[in-house]
């Protein structure tokens, strides 16, 4: 396993993170407790989880993933062994306090409550999974249209930052990250945490594939100057970029057979594109998932690279593709690819 240190903290996060997100329904606690063995052994210390998951996002599922790793915590004793991160969810899911924002008082909840759910007292990395005022992530781009409060969005800011500072005291929180931010959003945290001396937020966790690739512009310019990497999620485009939903296909049992977010993901042009980077790994005799994952990897701004599988068989070929290095020539073939699809969905 190779590492990176996290922003300016003095912890080094494996280069591959566990993404946890399917334990809970498309997993049970035996396959979720199978594969944190696994990802332990082979030098993982770095887990992602969120009090919304497991997904698809329901009442029903809502802090079964955080239950999962708990049980494992306490049959295991293993919780110094990994740097855990979760998430407080953002506005708009009626079951979680009612859909409201990301507050004060909403954090000092939400945060309790994962910890009781996570059997720990205390959480490595505590991230705010996306930002009240909305933003252009999960596919919302097309129709992108910042229209807020500047001063009230400041005065929020603050707020959450000066109970994240209390919490960081209390020993429930190491350090604090974005999910799912802008350049702008992702700046003012960090100029307010400078100017109200209060804690620095350490990363930045968005949507980067081969096939999402909006944080190559401004936001790799944050994260570098800033020491604020990049955790990347869905590196696979949520399977997509296997090509075992081309044309429409839909495996049973599969995230697409059961889950309808993120179908916009199913067009011609993401179709067009997998196809073309499934003859660039063939050309080159790799495994395109895996020549995915190491495009991740070698990217500069990125701290690590949130992998998720549903099967033990994928779990392992997804971590494997650290020991992977992209050849200029596959890299060159991949940069061609990008130009003719820079946008699928």
């Amino acid at each position: 396993m190779k590492y990176k240190t996290l922003g300016r903290t003095d912890l080094d996060v494996s280069q591959i993170c566990l993404g946890t997100m399917t334990w809970g329904l498309q997993n049970n606690e035996a396959e979720g407790h199978e594969q944190m063995d696994y990802a332990l052994e082979q030098g993982i210390n770095f887990f992602d989880t969120a009090e919304l998951y497991a997904v698809p996002p329901s009442e029903g599922t809502y802090g079964k993933t955080e239950t999962i790793i708990g049980t494992w915590f306490k049959k295991t004793g293993n919780r110094d062994k990994v740097i855990l991160a979760s998430k407080i969810v953002g506005a708009g899911l009626p079951w979680v306090r009612d859909g409201g924002d990301i507050t004060s008082d909403s954090v000092k909840i939400a945060l309790d409550d994962s910890l009781k759910r996570l059997q720990t007292d205390y959480i490595d990395l505590y991230q705010l999974h996306w930002p009240n005022r909305g933003g252009y992530h999960f596919s919302q781009q097309w129709g992108f249209a910042p229209n807020f409060d500047k001063r009230k969005v400041e005065e929020n800011f603050v707020d959450v930052l000066e109970t994240l500072d209390a919490l960081v005291k209390e020993g429930k929180i190491r350090h604090i990250g974005l999910s799912n931010e802008t350049a702008w959003g992702t700046m003012k945290w960090l100029r307010l945490s400078e100017e109200h001396n209060l804690p620095r937020m350490v990363s930045i966790q968005n949507e980067y594939s081969l096939l999402n690739r909006p944080f190559d512009t401004d936001l790799h310019e944050v994260a570098v100057a800033e020491d604020c990497g990049l955790l990347a999620w869905s590196p696979l485009a949520g399977g997509l970029i296997s090509g075992k939903y081309l044309y429409g296909a839909r495996p049973k049992g599969t995230r697409w057979d059961i889950e309808e977010r993120f179908l916009e993901r199913d067009t011609k042009a993401a179709d067009n594109a997998v196809t073309a980077y499934i003859a660039v790994a063939e050309k080159h005799g790799l495994d395109v998932c895996q020549m995915a994952l190491a495009f991740v990897n070698q990217q500069p701004f990125v701290t690590s690279n949130i992998i998720g599988a549903t099967s033990m068989e994928q779990l392992k070929s997804n971590i494997a593709s650290i020991d992977i290095t992209l050849s200029q020539d596959v890299l060159d073939d991949i940069a061609t690819t990008f130009k003719q699809f820079p946008m699928v969905y």
